[in-house]
């Protein structure tokens, strides 16, 4: 291998290359936008993404310390890995932040104490569905600031087949609200969550499970395992992480993805800007590289197949 300049390799990520067509969509989308804005002087304000992040009870990272020549390393959790829940995270191009709905796998609503500054839905599978769009709408969409006066706004989301219903797009039109709905497989692109927001949203996320993890006073199982952290306590996590994230990076995070850059292209250079997230940021080794790009997300709430060339956005915006 040494003679021919070869070596191995370990398989991290699933890293996809852009065809021409998946170029031209974004090109597309760009021009939609912009037309959108042209059209409609929207505030900074009411330009808004929303999307669905998948997130577990446990959060254990994928490396520790040990002695050297250890084959079999215990990592301490609840057991509880697998168990998940969706985070609907909105965000507006001037660094609002809006209430965070935390979605539940379970039938019935929690009788536990919610945090304030948190939406709770539950649904059987922990998914966002047409019932879930609904009431984010209702609770949180109608709610942002402007919201109450229905200012004209510009929502930007995924493929993810709730949110093209009639009835949601519907529910949109009457408070004035005007869809980008971005191509299939080029929210690694183009969804400003996904660039640079959910990263260090998750890393917080991860920081706060491991201070719970390391608390000296907790509850354990009839088999005497901890038990895993409540819902009451996974919404403060919730409510902490978003928190934590940076005004800052959401606006630059809009303009990266050629969203809210100035109309005159003085700040189209923004979108070919690679370090967005300063040093002081939060830095997760363990964490999805989303601005490398995952474009194939799962039921739990994002794309669509990413071999679908879709230019359904064209048509939402009257």
């Amino acid at each position: 291998m040494k003679r021919n300049d070869l070596c191995m390799r370990t398989r991290t990520s699933l890293c996809q290359k852009m065809p021409q067509e998946f170029g031209d969509q974004v090109i597309e989308f760009h021009r939609y936008v912009i037309n959108a804005r042209q059209k409609i002087t929207y505030e900074l304000s009411q330009i808004a993404n929303m999307d669905e992040v998948p997130l577990t009870f446990d959060v254990p990272s994928n490396k520790t310390v040990d002695s050297k020549g250890v084959h079999s390393v215990t990592v301490k959790t609840t057991g509880h890995e697998k168990t998940h829940y969706t985070v609907v995270l909105t965000c507006c191009a001037d660094g609002t932040k809006l209430l965070p709905m935390v979605i539940f796998k379970r039938k019935t609503m929690p009788k536990e104490v919610i945090p304030n500054g948190v939406v709770v839905h539950v649904q059987e599978k922990g998914w966002m569905d047409e019932n879930g769009i609904k009431l984010w709408i209702d609770k949180v969409w109608s709610r942002r600031p402007g919201g109450l006066l229905r200012k004209p706004a510009l929502l930007v989301w995924d493929q993810f087949r709730a949110h093209k219903t009639e009835t949601v797009k519907n529910n949109l039109k009457r408070i004035k609200t005007d869809l980008a709905v971005i191509p299939g497989g080029l929210t690694c692109q183009l969804q400003p969550l996904d660039v640079c927001i959910n990263k260090p949203f998750k890393a917080f996320m991860k920081d706060e499970w491991n201070k719970w993890m390391m608390l000296e006073d907790f509850d354990v199982t009839a088999t005497g395992r901890r038990k895993r952290p409540t819902i009451a306590q996974v919404c403060q996590w919730v409510k902490k992480s978003w928190d934590q994230v940076k005004e800052e990076i959401i606006i630059k995070s809009f303009k990266k993805c050629g969203i809210s850059n100035a109309l005159d292209g003085t700040e189209d250079d923004a979108i070919f800007e690679d370090n967005l997230m300063g040093e002081s940021d939060v830095d997760d080794p363990d964490a999805p590289n989303f601005i490398a790009g995952n474009s194939n997300e799962d039921e739990s709430g994002n794309d669509s197949d990413a071999s679908t060339v879709d230019y359904d956005f064209l048509g939402f915006f009257e």
